[in-house]
């Protein structure tokens, strides 16, 4: 995992701990800062913000949601 990655997962991390008293909005399962960690603990920076970026966009009051794995990744 390179440097880049690393502290990318500590500012979701921060971002996760603070807001984890806030109602849950997110439409997705694993929730899209969930989805963005295992992105950037997986794969590479450009793919893991490609991956985070499309997932936040398609998170939205239109979308269906539900269960949403990263690309590569079983079904649970």
């Amino acid at each position: 995992m390179s440097k880049i990655n690393k502290i990318i997962i500590k500012i979701i991390d921060k971002y996760r701990f603070h807001t984890r008293y806030k109602q849950k909005t997110c439409r997705y399962h694993p929730t899209c800062s969930e989805y963005a960690k295992e992105a950037f603990e997986n794969k590479n920076f450009f793919y893991a913000l490609v991956l985070s970026i499309w997932r936040i966009l398609r998170c939205n009051p239109f979308s269906k949601g539900g269960y949403d794995p990263i690309p590569g990744k079983h079904k649970e």
